[in-house]
């Protein structure tokens, strides 16, 4: 198995490569010349509208939209997040040139935002709370980048990626608004530009101040960690997020919560309501994501459709959480139903109907990482 991975990782690796890491979105639909030339960008349910209908459409409609390929943030740092852990493994200089080029590309994409440093999305984005155009400081691409940064500069001793963790921390800390906060509770938004109240983004603007060298952004990730775990349903689900819309349970959302809780507590501090709360939060998520034969489902109370996100975030999150196994089984799925003879991955399984757009960040970029990290894990 790990070699039958290595030579997957590598094809996938080159695949991406060869396209320098750019490709489409699923959420890419507003970034259509077509529709930024209408005065319907202007309107909320049009934007919403059309970025469901590009992103569900049977036929790829980015051609007859004038949509282009690009390069987002969150991609680069996945993918140099997999090519350190691959670095780590094998002390191949071929990685560490890569993951240093990857680094170097998306400190060019980083974002000043006051003292701090952030990343956005390469395309305007209409969520159901709020609108964050495109180039926005968004907290998910951001924490990704800090990851990235961190174990760069652990792998490197570069000190331009350990300066820019404490940037994106700064970032975190006096950016991002906080909707709900006590003594020992707080909520980072998902932007600058809104007050919504999303669990896993919370907590990874946690995971930002994690790694900062400030004790104050240390207290203020731990206050983060007691905000969700407090939000936990009696069955150990976390739904999306607060509002009545966001009630929704899914799979990689599930396992962001776990994994940043896990770090945060690892490296800060645990107590037994943290970990009470991860147990149980664990096993909902063993039990109620995955079949018997590795299949991971998208929802929990649903197996269709099948998404490459949902998968290689698994694979990612079960290696990191000691579930190799596991990770294994899902992964030995994933390559037998998802990947095409010309090294990419396919988006989604419906029951019927195979999406085989073969989008880059969302399953490209996770994919590779999750791989890496799979190898990684199956060695250690």
């Amino acid at each position: 198995m790990p070699a039958k991975l290595e030579r997957i990782y590598d094809r996938l690796f080159a695949w991406c490569e060869a396209r320098r890491f750019a490709g489409f979105d699923p959420f890419d639909g507003l970034n259509s010349r077509v529709f930024r030339a209408t005065p319907l960008k202007n309107y909320r349910l049009w934007r919403l509208a059309l970025t469901q209908i590009v992103k569900r459409s049977p036929i790829d409609l980015r051609p007859l939209l004038g949509i282009a390929a690009g390069v987002n943030p969150k991609g680069l740092a996945l993918f140099a997040l997999g090519e350190l852990s691959r670095f780590r493994e094998t002390s191949d200089e071929r990685h560490a040139l890569n993951a240093r080029h990857l680094l170097d590309r998306l400190l060019e994409l980083g974002i000043r935002a006051g003292e701090g440093l952030a990343c956005g999305y390469n395309f305007d984005w209409q969520s159901r709370m709020f609108f964050a155009p495109e180039g926005t400081p968004t907290v998910v691409p951001t924490a990704f980048a800090s990851q990235a940064f961190a174990e760069g500069a652990e792998a490197f001793g570069d000190e331009r990626f350990a300066d820019a963790v404490q940037q994106i921390a700064k970032f975190a800390a006096t950016r991002l608004n906080c909707p709900i906060g006590t003594d020992d509770e707080i909520c980072f938004s998902y932007t600058p530009l809104d007050e919504s109240v999303i669990y896993n983004a919370s907590l990874l603007a946690a995971e930002c101040l994690m790694r900062s060298e400030d004790s104050e952004h240390h207290e203020l990730a731990c206050k983060a960690v007691n905000f969700v775990i407090r939000r936990q349903r009696d069955d150990g689900a976390w739904s999306y997020g607060a509002d009545v819309s966001q009630g929704w349970v899914d799979n990689f959302h599930t396992a962001y919560v776990l994994q940043s809780i896990r770090r945060i507590a690892d490296r800060l501090r645990t107590s037994d309501e943290i970990e009470e709360a991860f147990e149980r939060g664990k096993e909902y998520w063993l039990t109620r994501f995955f079949v018997d034969n590795g299949t991971p489902k998208y929802y929990d109370k649903q197996t269709y459709p099948i998404d490459i996100h949902s998968a290689a975030v698994a694979i990612a999150a079960l290696a990191e959480l000691n579930e190799v196994e596991l990770a294994r089984k899902v992964a030995d799925w994933t390559i037998r139903h998802m990947l095409d003879v010309d090294g990419f991955f396919y988006y989604r399984l419906g029951r019927i109907v195979v999406d085989q757009t073969p989008f880059m960040r969302w399953g490209q970029a996770w994919m590779a990482y999750a791989l890496a990290r799979l190898m990684e894990a199956e060695r250690r």
